[in-house]
């Protein structure tokens, strides 16, 4: 029970700890061009970028057992991960706003407190490995890890302190989400991936690049020897 209140109280802290850079909105934007000469309107319609995925492949049995559990929990948690992000970005704007300090102080006590009520009980329901998954994921999302985050929010002891209660439960805060370093990340970013063309989660940009195509060569390569 000790595990899964911290969890729920972790997150508290990190969904409005960090301001993100505000992402532009993803649209299909609809441009007319004149050919010099011709007087013929081109519509040029900007597409998002679509993965062309491989095959999923096993070396055994054991290795597709792991991938659908490590599905099944990634599934899970990344809604949490993407909140988190949107929530923040929600303070950012409404904390530009405020002028006095003691005024944005006192809105982001309201809004962990709201965060608390609202999400502890989803939250301690999560495994040691489902945590693990949201502290890479929110890292995915946000571009930094929990421990930064809390270091920011709050202070570098609190943020110390967190850490090392985490590792109690084998779970750092200070994990980065690195698919082309640790295949655990490569396999989650190929289920996300999968999850976003067939319309099982909504697409949200990670706030940092992912080389998913030099991802899948290095694994697979690893793989194959």
């Amino acid at each position: 029970m000790k595990y899964f209140t911290y969890i729920a109280l972790l997150f508290s802290v990190i969904v409005f700890a960090q301001e993100r850079p505000k992402e532009q909105e993803e649209s299909k934007e609809v441009q007319y061009m004149i050919i010099e000469g011709d007087s013929t309107l081109i519509t040029e319609i900007e597409l998002d970028e679509v993965l062309m995925l491989p095959n999923l492949k096993f070396n055994d049995r054991d290795a597709r057992i792991r991938y659908i559990i490590l599905r099944r929990k990634t599934l899970k948690v990344y809604p949490y991960a993407k909140l988190a992000s949107e929530r923040l970005e929600a303070l950012k704007k409404r904390l530009s706003t405020l002028k006095r300090k003691r005024d944005r102080k006192r809105y982001a006590r309201v809004i962990n407190k709201y965060i608390e009520d609202e999400f502890s009980a989803e939250l301690k329901k999560l495994t040691k490995t489902e945590g693990q998954i949201l502290i890479k994921l929110i890292h995915r999302q946000t571009g930094k890890t929990a421990f930064d985050l809390i270091k920011e929010l709050r202070s570098g002891w609190k943020a110390f302190w967190y850490n090392n209660t985490a590792s109690l439960f084998d779970i750092s805060l200070k994990k980065e989400f690195t698919p082309i370093a640790e295949e655990e990340d490569y396999l989650i970013e190929d289920i996300l991936q999968r999850a976003f063309q067939n319309q099982l989660l909504e697409r949200q940009k990670p706030a940092f690049d992912i080389d998913f195509y030099a991802a899948v060569a290095k694994w697979s390569k690893t793989k194959n020897k």
